[in-house]
């Protein structure tokens, strides 16, 4: 089941880069003795800045710098050990289990289209429930329907945070569901549903997972982020693409810039805008095969895994679009022709 209610032409594959890729190379190919295609790897890198990249392709840095991640790590580890002091009770538990209505605690507004909504558990020491990677389904039904409206959303909030549930809602042009969550005010319900499993993660379960999301794309993108950098025992390596048409529309930039600073050596992440601003550093145009096979693990590494999420155009043109919620359809588009199996790309 897509997470989109509608979609935006202009995410295509086909259009490229103004960038220049004079060396095309995969990010899982050593670095280059040559300083110009050194450089090249540099070049689409925002947010922790050169540095970053230079400590996730392993070139070597200031002992001050390793010395600041190892005290993350050890921090992260604290954290992980306190959450992990006892059971609690799950507010979505799945099966027979039905819809539960949550009552809206808070609305923060994030951008000119997009809210944070905070929904309260039914008791304020219980998770939600939702696991590393699912979702869950809302529902309404408006006055003058016959049915009612049912869509899946991705919570950005830490699986360990009790009492309450957060979801990233961006409001699209006539999508019944996003309008309904939008005008919704604290106090009034909603009807939720789940967890919904998606692909079963695991620490470790692949040495590098590479992530291509647009627009809200990004949230079960970033639940998986969340968990890998969260558990001390994960060491993923992990490659995020994400397009969007303004900067002001990319979500959760400031969550990801705190990753891509904390852990160099694991995650970098490539923004690409269709509508840059002037002083805009990053990638312009479309998610195509040019910029994905210079920064994705090559299709013949060991043990990869390439997750696509975003608008159903840029699904097909990417991955081909997912047949049904529990049939992955065939693989097509860009990643395809770069030759990638089946086997390593999963659609949300």
């Amino acid at each position: 089941m897509s997470l989109f209610i509608a979609s935006r032409s202009a995410f295509r594959a086909a259009a490229p880069l103004k960038r220049q890729f004079q060396v095309r190379r995969y990010a899982t190919e050593p670095a280059s003795a040559d300083p110009k295609k050194r450089s090249n790897t540099l070049l689409y890198t925002v947010g922790a800045g050169a540095l970053a990249t230079a400590l996730y392709l392993g070139v070597s840095v200031k002992p001050a710098a390793k010395k600041a991640e190892e005290k993350v790590k050890d921090a992260s580890s604290a954290a992980a050990d306190k959450l992990s002091l006892g059971a609690a009770k799950q507010a979505l538990t799945g099966g027979e289990q039905g819809w539960v209505s949550l009552k809206l605690e808070e609305v923060e507004t994030i951008n000119h289209n997009s809210k944070r909504l905070r929904f309260a558990l039914p008791e304020d020491d219980m998770v939600s429930g939702v696991h590393v990677t699912s979702a869950i389904l809302t529902k309404f039904k408006p006055a003058d329907a016959e049915k009612p409206v049912i869509r899946p959303y991705t919570p950005i909030n830490d699986e360990d945070a009790r009492g309450y549930m957060d979801l990233l809602v961006k409001q699209y042009p006539n999508g019944p569901m996003s309008t309904h969550l939008h005008d919704m005010v604290p106090g009034q319900r909603l009807d939720i549903k789940g967890p919904l499993p998606k692909y079963p993660w695991t620490a470790n379960k692949h040495d590098h997972i590479a992530l291509i999301a647009g627009g809200t794309g990004i949230t079960p993108m970033f639940q998986l982020c969340r968990a890998i950098f969260n558990n001390p025992d994960d060491q993923t390596k992990v490659t995020l693409v994400f397009g969007n048409i303004s900067e002001d529309d990319i979500l959760l930039k400031k969550e990801l810039a705190t990753l891509e600073n904390r852990y160099p050596r694991r995650f970098r992440a490539f923004y690409l805008l269709d509508n840059p601003p002037s002083h805009w550093t990053g990638g312009k145009g479309y998610i195509n095969g040019e910029l994905l096979k210079t920064v994705l693990p090559e299709p013949k590494s060991d043990n990869i895994k390439l997750f696509v999420c975003g608008p159903p155009g840029m699904m097909k043109s990417i991955s081909g679009g997912k047949t049904s919620p529990k049939d992955q359809g065939e693989l097509s588009g860009v990643l395809k022709e770069l030759g990638y199996s089946q086997e390593q790309v999963y659609k949300f």
